[in-house]
């Protein structure tokens, strides 16, 4: 007998020796790869900051609103279940916050979400340390969020990078 042959047989004298039935092992094997194939292509949402302003302080610290522009570049509705996201400046992070308020984005679409973040006050000192050392006119951003979706779309990380204009 010849190597190739054992080697088939091998798998075929598992399956018949299992307790399973070959029928119900063909048939986990079929859903199994259906299943896959049923994961479409998904292109992360595009993500840019619109415009970011102080809120009135309401005695707990500073809160800052900040408006994204979430566009959809997928023929999927996204139906997005929350968002976690944070903002550093000189490489330290300043703001954070989450939010599961956002709306369904339909395919091919954008859509404007809201969110509203705190600033983490033990990175204040060191910021302000940085901004005194800097001597530019503008100050590097980037924004980091993590995108949870309702449904069977994995979690997508986006982050966009940017500069303030000081002057």
């Amino acid at each position: 007998m010849s190597n190739a042959a054992r080697i088939i047989e091998l798998p075929v004298a598992v399956l018949m020796g299992s307790k399973y039935p070959l029928w119900l092992t063909v048939l986990i094997s079929v859903w199994l790869v259906s299943c896959a194939s049923f994961s479409p292509e998904f292109d992360p949402p595009k993500v840019t900051v619109e415009s970011f302003r102080a809120l009135p302080s309401n005695g707990v610290g500073p809160r800052f609103e900040i408006k994204l522009r979430v566009a959809n570049p997928n023929k999927q509705t996204l139906d997005i279940a929350g968002i976690s996201y944070s903002i550093d400046l000189l490489d330290k992070e300043l703001l954070s916050g989450v939010t599961n308020d956002v709306p369904v984005i339909a395919g091919y679409s954008e859509e404007e979400v809201v969110l509203e973040a705190s600033v983490s006050l033990s990175q204040v000192l060191p910021l302000l340390i940085g901004l005194g050392r800097n001597q530019s006119e503008a100050l590097d951003y980037r924004f980091s969020a993590k995108i949870d979706f309702n449904g069977f779309m994995p979690t997508q990380r986006v982050e966009e990078t940017g500069t303030i204009a000081l002057k």
